[in-house]
């Protein structure tokens, strides 16, 4: 059974795992003693699963378990987040295992019986090494880093613990992502972590801008270097000095640029359009792209050295669909912001209606969920969202798809009501051209609340 202890001390998380109960209750003992808050797990599914909820600050776990080892939990743990720090103990520890995991990435290594002091010193060492990276709902260290970015989920709690770590380091960053997914406002959030955050911040669409004028967005230009250059012109490399450049959709860059910019990036200066001159410059790249950049370079459409150039650390963000327990909160805090911004009143949507916007498939991502929350709000005449104001706005957004369920009830709603309207009502009739016996088809009726007699007029001689 997993216990959560509390510290008014520290209050980092620590995710302690052994098949040994009376381990584990003394690693939880000490730890406690010593300001942490602790969360035992009895094997390593079971500390995935604890991940999966709540993301510690380290784990500490047995090598020797039943079913996954030490070994294979880091190697579960790593894949899903390299940021997590692990520390290993073991009762058979040798120099070999020792070696093996420290190459693999494991950050410390015991063995039992273990001393508190060594104990202790490790655990305080690993969290220096994470030291704010890690942030959960109820942190007291400064948010505003990340503050445009609202979600529960703990793959993108992952991935900002990440990205808080990268925005230390000076290092490229390479954010993949599908489109709508926020790689802009998280490329924001690690400038605003980083050294750089009081310097400009400078974001670009490489693929928005014709091949002509990229290069002199980029790099400037000077008097005369093209027809209309009637004055010299820094470009955005120039204009984000000390700060960070966004070069979102870096994919779509044409070859030639492609060769500009990894001089640029190599060495650090630029040379604008119609200029024989080189200009330092002193800016930190993030790059960002809906592409898969190894298919377009196996194509040649994009440069191998480039790539390393700018993808020395990447995240990858999940699409809406892959964070789904995020859609009620970026919903209602579209719907607040939206009311205010159209002067409505509305308090939610309906339980069903938020039913609906959880499992849509959301190809546009949030910028989707975003452009479906607005019509809904433009529309709404009711405090409460309804159910048929979000299905109109999926099935009128384009690329919006409703669920099979859902289409298959608003298909045979729509086909009762043109029965009832062409019969006058006549359940009878009605369930003839059907082809169903009256009984089901007043099962059909009652489920989608439909009333025959709505259907009827006065002069009609039509059955009931």
């Amino acid at each position: 059974m997993s216990v959560l202890a509390l510290s008014p001390v520290t209050g980092r998380k620590i995710l302690a795992v052994d098949d040994d109960p009376d381990i584990l209750k003394l690693l939880e003992m000490r730890l406690v003693a010593a300001g942490y808050q602790v969360v035992t797990a009895a094997n390593g599914e079971e500390a995935l699963a604890h991940i999966g909820v709540s993301r510690p600050a380290l784990v500490i776990s047995d090598l020797r378990m039943p079913r996954m080892d030490g070994l294979a939990l880091f190697d579960a743990i790593h894949q899903a987040d390299p940021a997590l720090p692990v520390i290993l103990l073991t009762a058979h520890g040798s120099i070999p295992e020792a070696v093996d995991a420290t190459r693999r990435g494991v950050f410390g290594f015991l063995t039992k019986p273990f001393d508190s002091k060594s104990l202790l010193q490790q655990v305080e060492a690993a969290l220096r090494l994470t030291a704010g990276a890690h942030v959960t709902a109820d942190s007291t260290e400064d948010q505003s880093w990340r503050e445009a970015i609202i979600t529960r989920s703990p793959h993108m709690e992952n991935l900002l613990s990440q990205a808080k770590l990268m925005a230390m380091s000076d290092a490229s960053v390479f954010i993949q992502g599908d489109s709508g997914t926020g790689k802009e406002l998280l490329a924001r959030a690690i400038h605003k972590a980083s050294p750089r955050n009081r310097r400009p911040f400078v974001a670009i669409n490489c693929g928005a801008i014709p091949e002509a004028l990229l290069e002199s967005e980029l790099f400037g230009h000077t008097k005369g270097a093209f027809t209309g250059a009637v004055r010299d012109n820094k470009g955005l490399f120039q204009s984000a000095e000390g700060g960070t450049i966004f070069l979102d959709e870096i994919g779509d860059m044409p070859m030639p640029l492609q060769v500009k910019l990894l001089r640029a990036l190599q060495e650090r200066v630029i040379r604008p359009v119609g200029s024989n001159t080189s200009i330092a410059v002193d800016v930190r790249i993030i790059s960002a792209t809906h592409k898969n950049l190894a298919e377009e370079m196996k194509a040649g459409r994009f440069r191998e050295d480039l790539y390393y150039r700018i993808n020395v650390v990447s995240l990858d963000i999940p699409s809406l669909a892959g964070r789904r327990e995020d859609i009620p909160l970026l919903a209602n805090n579209f719907l607040h912001a939206l009311s205010t911004k159209y002067g409505k009143n509305l308090n939610g949507f309906s339980p069903d209606a938020m039913e609906l916007l959880i499992a849509a498939p959301w190809p546009g991502n949030v910028r989707q969920l975003q452009n479906i929350v607005e019509q809904t709000v433009v529309l709404s005449t009711t405090p409460l969202v309804s159910t048929s104001l979000v299905q109109k706005a999926l099935q009128d957004d384009i690329g919006g798809i409703v669920p099979f369920e859902i289409a298959r009830k608003n298909f045979e709603r729509d086909y009762l009501i043109k029965l009832l309207k062409a019969t006058n009502g006549g359940v009878t009739q009605a369930a003839r051209l059907a082809q169903r016996n009256r009984t089901e088809f007043y099962k059909l009726l009652q489920r989608h609340q439909l009333t025959p007699a709505l259907f009827k007029d006065d002069t009609s001689g039509q059955a009931a």
